[in-house]
């Protein structure tokens, strides 16, 4: 069993390592484009964004503020070998604040999904969960929606999570399957596929198989 986990824990960490590559090529330029948005009041805000101008005139230097400090916590992020709770939820904030001000800019479902990442390594669940639906639901035409979907697959399948679902986890993996076959995440979507539902035992048999 003991080797299982291990061989269990190198798909996702591929798998993981894939979504942030991914993503790390996304995020590696300042080519996005900005369009003016309407801002919901039922948005999460932090104090800048409730302060933040909604006309037309201000709107473009209020999404350079937010774009500049959410790359700059960005880097930070990347450069840490073990995140802190407190640098996680300042990306967090930066990456969300971007996004649901400055939605329709293209680098905006990126980092909802990077949002997703750190929220998940320190186990806030929660909010990894509504960013990614918000990626899933606001973004369907976003070249790494497989990455969202796959990440949200993660949450049902993972039985120590409160969002355990091994029926809403087989159909985001098969979704993956069937609508980006050609994805990068689509081998990883197959395996996960595989392995959901089945005991430590099942599980050894078909690493076995595969040696």
């Amino acid at each position: 069993m003991r080797d299982t986990l291990k061989e269990g824990e190198i798909t996702v960490k591929i798998s993981f390592i894939l979504i942030v590559i991914l993503l790390m090529v996304s995020c590696s330029g300042d080519n996005h484009n900005t369009h003016k948005v309407i801002v919901k009041k039922d948005t999460v805000k932090s104090e800048y964004l409730k302060n933040a101008s909604r006309d037309s005139k201000n709107y473009v230097n209020d999404c350079k503020v937010l774009f500049a400090e959410a790359k700059r916590m960005d880097s930070i992020i990347m450069h840490e070998m073990e995140v802190k709770t407190d640098i996680a939820n300042s990306a967090i904030k930066a990456f969300t604040d971007y996004s649901f001000y400055c939605k329709n800019d293209s680098i905006s479902p990126v980092f909802l999904i990077k949002s997703a990442q750190i929220a998940q390594s320190v186990n806030n669940i929660p909010q990894a969960k509504f960013v990614l639906d918000k990626c899933i639901n606001d973004y369907p035409h976003f070249k790494n929606l497989p990455a969202a979907l796959f990440l949200l697959g993660q949450l049902y399948d993972d039985e120590n999570s409160y969002l355990n679902n091994e029926t809403e986890a087989q159909k985001l993996y098969k979704r993956i399957i069937d609508e980006y076959p050609k994805s990068d995440l689509a081998p990883s979507a197959k395996g996960a596929l595989m392995m959901i539902g089945k005991s430590d035992k099942q599980m050894m048999e078909e690493f076995k198989k595969k040696k």
